[in-house]
């Protein structure tokens, strides 16, 4: 039993220990999907930044299966700065999930992938306070109008912001 207490709590130390040796992380956070992106689902970020000096690149973690069936992806981000008379950024991003033969990229093991994109880079946030960021997918098939009501394959979506040292 003592020994299998010892293993246990080496287990969590070392998961600790390897958790935080990223430095370079300030902020990581997901959204759990089940698996379908709505239209109409806004997915929300909101994080305190103090630094106005440095600059950060932020990226957007997408979690999919094999039950994605595009090969690319298309978001609307909006990041909205505090203050009273806040400015508001909004970019249109396109990204490639899969290779032309279908397979998906990322990285993963199983059929659930991760891909790490770029939202913003060298970026530098001009205000203190509280940031918020909306993510939206404008995914559409060739040819029509309407966008995708229904994202199948999407598991999560996480924004990631790390500091340059």
């Amino acid at each position: 039993m003592l020994l299998k207490k010892t293993k246990f709590i080496g287990l969590v130390l070392f998961a600790l220990l390897f958790l935080s040796c990223d430095e370079k992380q300030f902020f990581s956070e997901y959204s759990e999907l089940d698996g379908t992106w709505k239209k109409s689902d806004t997915l929300r970020f909101e994080f305190q930044q103090t630094d106005t000096i440095n600059p950060y690149h932020l990226f957007l973690n997408v979690r999919n299966n094999n039950d994605y069936p595009f090969n690319n992806l298309y978001l609307i981000v909006t990041m909205k700065e505090p203050g009273n008379a806040p400015s508001v950024k909004v970019d249109t991003l396109e990204y490639q999930m899969a290779n032309p033969d279908g397979t998906l990229l990322g990285k993963g093991f199983s059929d659930v992938k991760e891909s790490k994109l770029w939202y913003l880079e060298n970026f530098k946030f001009k205000r203190t306070g509280k940031y918020q960021v909306e993510v939206v997918q404008a995914v559409r098939e060739t040819g029509k109008v309407d966008g995708v009501s229904e994202l199948k394959g999407i598991t999560e979506l996480g924004l990631r912001i790390e500091k340059i040292k």
